[in-house]
């Protein structure tokens, strides 16, 4: 093995998928599910044991900053039992080294228990629970198996996380059906208590591959839209409503994610999140045998970095071809893109969602552009005053004193 240059206090992420895809729900919007058709020859799609403390050692040691995060990612992450994420903490602490230690782990809730709740707040786990709203719109899309709904399995599961302490936070798929539904989606996280929602847009293109995926990210072959995939409109007003009662109630008491990640570029600090940052590449993704990918919605053989089996971690995100993924971000930008006011609220937003033609007839402008553009537009008197607010070491809560 190569020695690779480390810039020094650049955290490095890497998601472990300790099940690949395999999970107890079958989401119909799900990009992740297929991807266990790159590993058809594999029986047990689980990380064996010696793999894990592989990774554990070599994460710690990629580390040049003294607090670290393990994340946890599916699939489900609880297809596989405690006793693993045992094992996984005593690996932590054999070769954390002194540094701080932190996990966090996604699950869609339907499989937690008291004993697992028990775990995860006597270890000081974040968890993010996927929940896309009240049960009309969330049973919509998010069902077993065998077809049945799931959002009372969830509740039951959030239920439990509330009783044992354990701190948690809402991932929610904006889709076709609940983009139409802004504030009831918002009033349901607003009842059940949850300070922190992640909103993350559902666009996926349907194409035919020789490898078994039929997902596809930003490719010039444009492919047929998923019909689940939320329409730039949609996405706009979806935005723009749920923040104008956000920023007249609710600024430091609900946590909006990309509100947050709005108000950072604003500001001019890191967003926070890869999808507003100037360039990505700064989080990649491990399948179950070592596979090492650019990013979690690049997991196609052409976005392999290695195995690490044969390659370190830093070895594989520090490499010119992670490098050149992470700048292409910005260097596949339209000109479109390049001449908008709003360029530095975005920069262009997920590349995989970048498959239009803008109005020079350059390809790699965002499919929800319109939408976002409307948002910024917005926000933009909104912004200004918190950005003040914040540079005067004031809070910017005090947004709301404007409505009163």
């Amino acid at each position: 093995m190569t020695s690779t240059a480390v810039p020094f206090g650049k955290p490095l992420y890497v998601m472990l998928k300790p099940a690949g895809s395999l999970c107890n729900l079958a989401c119909k919007y799900c990009y992740y599910l297929e991807k266990g058709n790159l590993y058809k020859q594999c029986k047990d799609h689980v990380i064996s044991d010696e793999l894990l403390e592989r990774f554990v050692k070599d994460y710690i040691e990629s580390q040049t900053l003294p607090q670290i995060l393990f994340t946890w990612h599916g699939g489900e992450t609880l297809m596989r039992p405690i006793s693993f994420y045992k094992k996984a903490l005593a690996l932590e602490k054999r070769y954390a080294g002194g540094r701080q230690i932190d996990n966090c782990i996604q699950t869609n809730g339907t499989l937690l228990t008291d004993e697992w709740c028990e775990f995860f707040k006597e270890n000081n786990f974040l968890v993010g629970v996927s929940i896309d709203g009240p049960q009309e719109f969330h049973d919509e899309y998010r069902k077993t198996r065998s077809g049945r709904p799931s959002f009372h399995k969830v509740m039951d599961g959030i239920q439990l996380l509330n009783k044992h302490g354990v701190e948690w936070n809402a991932l929610a798929v904006i889709n076709d059906f609940n983009a139409d539904y802004p504030l009831e989606f918002y009033h349901f996280f607003k009842d059940i208590h949850c300070k922190y929602i992640q909103f993350t847009p559902i666009v996926e293109r349907i194409v035919n591959r020789t490898d078994g995926l039929t997902l596809a990210p930003g490719m010039q072959d444009q492919g047929k839209l998923a019909d689940f995939s939320i329409t730039a409109d949609q996405w706009g007003n979806f935005l723009c409503t749920i923040f104008d009662e956000w920023v007249r109630k609710d600024v430091g008491n609900y946590y909006i994610q990309l509100f947050d990640a709005t108000l950072a570029n604003w500001a001019g600090v890191a967003p926070g999140i890869c999808d507003m940052a100037k360039e990505c590449g700064h989080a990649a993704v491990m399948e179950f045998n070592g596979d090492v990918y650019c990013c979690d919605h690049f997991v196609y053989p052409e976005y392999k970095l290695g195995n690490l089996h044969q390659k370190t971690l830093t070895e594989m995100l520090y490499s010119k071809r992670q490098k050149d993924f992470g700048e292409m971000k910005y260097k596949s930008l339209p000109r479109q893109c390049k001449e908008c006011e709003f360029l530095f609220a975005c920069h262009g937003e997920c590349p995989k969602n970048r498959f239009l033609k803008d109005k020079y007839g350059e390809f790699g402008l965002n499919y929800l552009c319109e939408g976002y553009y409307r948002f910024f537009k917005h926000v933009a008197p909104y912004m200004d005053f918190m950005k003040k607010e914040l540079d005067a070491h004031r809070p910017p809560a005090n947004i709301m004193n404007l409505f009163k």
